[in-house]
């Protein structure tokens, strides 16, 4: 699996922290790469675009509150982007919204639960059925935008 990265400096500590998490994953580091003040959505659109064009398969955006990186992913056509801070909201956002981005908050958990959140996250397939009759309306409203 191919996975983009990306943060920004709220997120940079988190997102170096799960790397080696994620080190049987294809994975490109969009940036940030370092703690000075950036904007988040200099990192974010690059990784959601590439996630939308099928260059990769998903992404993971992080930023202090997760909230900035969220709005920013979900701009881009084709992403649903979730800000998941709870195993059970990432087992969620894949089984019922076939999420392809996970937003986490850098500020607000510790790398264990990052991990324990992708972990779930990258395992859980979309169920599906009325779920995907959902995805396919939100798909439809972006085409006719």
């Amino acid at each position: 699996m191919k996975i983009a990265l990306a943060s920004d400096h709220a997120g940079f500590e988190l997102k170096e922290a799960i790397k080696d998490f994620l080190i049987e994953y294809d994975v490109t580091d969009f940036g940030t790469h370092s703690t000075e003040s950036m904007d988040y959505p200099d990192t974010g659109f690059i990784a959601a675009e590439a996630v939308a064009a099928g260059t990769f398969d998903r992404g993971i955006l992080i930023c202090g509150s997760g909230i900035g990186m969220s709005i920013v992913a979900n701009k881009v056509n084709e992403i649903r982007a979730a800000l998941c801070n709870s195993v059970e909201l990432a087992r969620l956002s894949r089984q019922h919204n076939n999420a392809n981005i996970l937003v986490l908050q850098g500020r607000l958990i510790s790398p264990k639960m990052a991990e324990d959140i992708l972990e779930v996250w990258l395992s859980t397939e979309f169920e599906g059925g009325r779920h995907k009759r959902r995805i396919d309306k939100i798909r439809e409203y972006e085409i006719g935008r």
